[in-house]
């Protein structure tokens, strides 16, 4: 039995699930993605970037008024990139200009290069060599050469510190430089192996559980960051490295490629959490890191995995498109953190979050994605639009995201408990829902916790020295009465965290709880919260075996620098753009359901999130979360169909029946019949009981996959499957 057919209470998977289904929604469709609108993309960038280049060269930060760490050289790499695909020539000067003030910088050294980040320089200013060679004169061509070669130990901090993240970008710059002949090849080699096998690297990536790595600038560890160390070693790895430890190095960054596919959001979003997290160059990242490895697959004879990864890179780079600027001078760029809000206000930043640098990440990283596009892969659905899985980072990361048929939820397990630059970058409960083919701004798609230690006007709960305050962060989870006052989970990652326990694993049905157990000695009800996720919405459920005053905190996204239309009431709390288009739906189910706001919004990263709260005498709390396509049922009839039974829920978007889902258009579970049409006779038999998958249009069987060799009975005629062959039926 695969992993997509079911687990059994307690039971987290001891190895990576591997995703052996192959059918999505009958509704799924190629991107078809050409890899020119990457470079469309980029030059809209670099022509902004371009207005702020100075007499000298160097790329000036609009909002600091100073050339910013490796500006500069990132967008001489993204002008090369434009010039040698025939495109954006009458940049060329601008981008030979960037070439020669950054070069200069580098070979005088760490104190000339912009707040000495010469680690960031190598790959960049290596690659772009061969970009410029037949755009500059021999001699000055020569020139460059020398100045690329300036020594490693003048350029950059030193063996002593930045061993995270920082460590990976010399190492890939080094061989960079070795394979483009600017310095000795053994020197490089020596260095690379020397970072990797004693100077923590190995440790970060290689001895993580999902082969994640591991840059300790948060904790719980970020996310976001974690792409970044993972990015560099793994264009190391699968460009061609040859050292000692080079098979080593290439299963690592695989298996960790495998993972990001199952974290990302079905729309493409990098995961949150972590400092640094929900800034848009983090998607591009990943976008990078899957056109390595759609090449890698191919060069491994995997044709599916590399459909999957040029899939997975297509929605990546399809996500940035909600945060492009349409505004002025900013036209064709993009925010820098996920929200349409003016970029000085910095809203979602770290202290190194500046213009110049982060759209430089995007130039280049895009522009690197596009050089690595070079083999016409065909597309195949990407993991986290199939499902079928939950997977839990452990304590190090500490969070859980599971999917069923392309619904994605994401929850925190532990909270940060100790600031980082001033903000609390984990939030302890549910951050993301997303859905595929839909816009999971709405989710929303990260919650927050608000560092309240900088605001007098809140004050502490239980002892005045404690540093848990209430009304500041906001996910989705529970909320109860302490005191006289409504606590929320998201304030109290000091003092709880959440277990898990996962049920029931399927492409189209994913079963698990939640405990929050408290931690310390401050004591406090305990909660448990259970998930059945289907492809249509997610059917949550809320107890406590204390006799306190519960219910269940919703964040609602109700600006994010544009005005959203938002509902709370009638049982529900609603969402959306004023076009008509994708709402986002939390459904109250108990018969007494009461729904408010509490308290004021709070701004995240993407926007302002509204705390609304679902309450009931009943002893268990039940909130469906709707996300609604625009040809989707109301939230209305959605509600008034609801049934809830001892097995499971039915609504007009589909039913769920033990082990057993049934939608508009897709079916399946774990089981040996189907009724779709509850008549008593069922559509399908097998002759042993095993995981399955049908597509369906108007209750008519269209395809059929399974988990197991099965015979498989369709209106009494017998039909032999192997697993995970797909039979489509006309």
């Amino acid at each position: 039995m695969g992993f997509c057919a079911f687990l059994h209470a307690q039971d987290l998977p001891t190895s990576l699930p591997e995703i052996k289904y192959h059918l999505a929604s009958p509704d799924w469709q190629p991107l078809n993605t050409l890899k020119e609108n990457y470079l469309d993309a980029v030059e809209g960038m670099a022509r902004v970037a371009s207005t702020f280049q100075n007499e000298t060269g160097a790329i000036i930060d609009p909002y600091l008024h100073r050339e910013h760490q490796y500006s500069t050289p990132y967008y001489a790499f993204a002008i090369g990139t434009l010039v040698s695909a025939d495109k954006a020539k009458d940049l060329l000067p601008s981008g030979i200009l960037a070439m020669e003030k950054a070069l200069t910088d580098f070979s005088y050294g760490i104190d000339s290069i912009p707040d000495k980040h010469g680690e960031f320089y190598i790959a960049a200013l290596a690659g772009a060599m061969e970009l410029y060679q037949g755009h500059v004169l021999p001699d000055k061509y020569k020139e460059w050469r020398r100045k690329m070669a300036t020594p490693l130990d003048q350029v950059w901090g030193g063996p002593a510190g930045r061993l995270n993240n920082w460590r990976t970008y010399a190492m890939k710059g080094e061989w960079v430089r070795a394979s483009h002949g600017f310095i000795d090849k053994k020197e490089a080699v020596d260095f690379i192996e020397d970072n990797w096998k004693n100077a923590t690297q190995y440790q970060r990536i290689g001895l993580t559980k999902w082969s994640l790595y591991e840059d300790w600038s948060s904790d719980p560890q970020s996310l976001a960051v974690e792409s970044v160390g993972r990015g560099n070693l793994t264009a190391l790895a699968v460009s061609g490295y040859d050292g000692p430890s080079a098979n080593q190095l290439k299963e690592i960054v695989r298996k960790g490629g495998k993972t990001s596919m199952l974290l990302m959001s079905p729309t493409g979003q990098c995961p949150p959490n972590g400092r640094t997290d929900d800034h848009v160059f983090n998607d591009i990242l990943y976008q990078l890191i899957f056109e390595v490895l759609a090449e890698d697959a191919i060069q491994q004879r995997n044709p599916y995995l590399a459909g999957q990864y040029r899939r997975s890179a297509a929605l990546a780079f399809k996500s940035i498109d909600r945060w492009k600027r349409t505004d002025g001078k900013w036209k064709a760029s993009y925010s820098i953190t996920k929200n349409h809000y003016d970029m000085g206000d910095r809203i979602g930043y770290q202290p190194a979050s500046q213009w110049g640098n982060y759209s430089g990440a995007m130039m280049y990283h895009l522009a690197e994605a596009y050089l690595s596009h070079k083999t016409n892969i065909r597309e195949v659905p990407s993991p986290v639009e199939i499902g079928g899985y939950a997977i839990q980072t452990r304590d190090r990361f500490s969070t859980l995201t599971a999917n069923a048929g392309g619904m994605q939820i994401m929850i925190n397990l532990r909270g940060a408990s100790v600031p980082k630059y001033g903000d609390y970058w984990t939030p302890l409960g549910g951050v993301r829902f997303s859905k595929i083919n839909w816009d999971d701004r709405l989710g929303p798609s990260d919650g927050i916790r608000m560092n309240a230690a900088n605001d007098p006007s809140l004050k502490a709960i239980g002892n005045p020295s404690d540093d848990v305050y209430p009304q500041t962060g906001l996910t989705f989870g529970p909320t109860w009465m302490y005191e006289g006052k409504w606590v929320r989970i998201a304030d109290l990652a000091n003092h709880y965290q959440g277990t898990v326990t996962t049920e029931f694993v399927h492409p189209l049905l994913v079963k698990f709880s939640v405990d929050y157990n408290y931690i310390d000695g401050f004591g406090g009800p305990n909660f448990r919260q259970e998930f059945i996720i289907t492809p249509d919405g997610v059917m949550t459920y809320l107890t406590s075996p204390q006799n306190i005053p519960f219910g269940v905190t919703v964040p609602l996204l109700s600006e994010d620098g544009r005005p959203l239309q938002t509902e709370v009431g009638n049982g529900m709390a609603s969402t959306g753009y004023p076009d008509g288009g994708d709402t986002q739906n939390f459904i109250g189910l108990n018969q007494d359901v009461k729904v408010s706001q509490d308290g004021a919004g709070i701004k995240s990263t993407y926007g302002t999130l509204l705390p609304v709260k679902f309450q009931s005498t009943e002893s268990q709390k039940a909130v469906f979360i709707y996300p609604k396509s625009m040809k989707d049922a109301s939230p209305e009839k959605v509600k008034e169909s609801f049934v809830l039974t001892d097995h499971g829920f039915s609504s007009l978007l589909g039913k769920v029946e033990g082990t057993i889902y049934i939608g508009n258009k897709t079916a399946g579970g774990f089981g040996n019949a189907l009724d779709m049409n509850e008549d008593g006779t069922p559509e399908l038999t097998f002759n042993v009981p095993c995981g399955f998958i049908i597509q369906h249009v108007n209750g008519k069987i269209s395809a059929v996959e399974t988990d197991t060799e099965v015979t498989l009975s369709l209106h009494g005629n017998p039909v032999h499957l192997n697993a995970y062959e797909p039979l489509e039926i006309r």
